[in-house]
């Protein structure tokens, strides 16, 4: 995603981590306060979803134009390969992502009088599970990067209703975010995740956001030959 000229490394990465921060008190916030309305799991995965999908389409909006709006060591990684962050910024931009993503989680139990730090024991893994987030992720990077082709004024309202669908129809309910993963191990409530399913789900979301960056690379571009060297070329342009 675009960056206007102006903002400096400094305010960029201050939004990624503002922008990842506010995302993760969000999915953790509202995992808590549905958990504590409903004992029904379907309505309160849907008080979690709603809530997720719209705070994305402001955060993307507001903060878009100063960093890209990342938020997601997955976007940076496709954005990275395409050539659109250096390798420098982009290890920065996960660190700062990480980083927000921990104080997120932080605030949203401030906010609940719950202990600011806990250790996660939901049980998220196994082969469904990790395919179901290589498949959230490589829908959500085709989804930023054919906005980016065709639609860039409406990338936030992409992402954000994307989300929201990813909640429903994958069996992870589309975590798509390494830096969301990990601030979510250390969150023993109805959003977390064991500290031991993490590196799973980091891995498979990376999977996914390389087969984006190729499929798409060929697919948005008509004329095109499918391979990895000229998709990832074509993707950088």
């Amino acid at each position: 995603m675009s960056t206007a000229p102006d903002f400096d490394i400094r305010r960029r990465l201050v939004a990624e981590a503002l922008g990842t921060s506010l995302l993760v008190a969000t999915v953790v916030g509202a995992g808590i306060m549905a958990e504590r309305l409903t004992v029904d799991t379907a309505l309160a995965l849907l008080g979690n979803t709603i809530p997720t999908g719209a705070i994305l389409i402001v955060l993307i909006t507001i903060l878009g134009p100063i960093s890209g709006a990342h938020f997601n060591p997955a976007v940076t990684l496709a954005m990275l390969v395409r050539g659109a962050i250096t390798p420098r910024h982009a290890g920065a931009y996960v660190v700062a992502q990480i980083a927000g993503g921990l104080l997120g989680t932080i605030a949203a139990h401030a906010m609940f009088d719950l202990a600011l730090l806990q250790l996660s024991t939901t049980d998220r893994t196994g082969l469904a599970q990790w395919w179901a987030e290589i498949v959230a992720t490589f829908g959500l990077v085709g989804v930023i990067l054919g906005g980016l082709r065709f639609a860039v004024p409406a990338i936030p309202w992409l992402v954000g209703l994307y989300i929201t669908a990813a909640y429903w129809f994958t069996a992870s309910t589309s975590f798509a975010n390494p830096a969301v993963a990990i601030a979510r191990a250390f969150s023993d409530t109805f959003s977390g995740i064991r500290p031991l399913d993490v590196p799973g789900f980091v891995i498979a979301e990376c999977i996914g956001s390389l087969i984006a960056v190729l499929l798409f690379g060929w697919l948005l571009h008509p004329g095109a030959r499918l391979s990895i060297r000229g998709a990832l070329r074509r993707s950088a342009e």
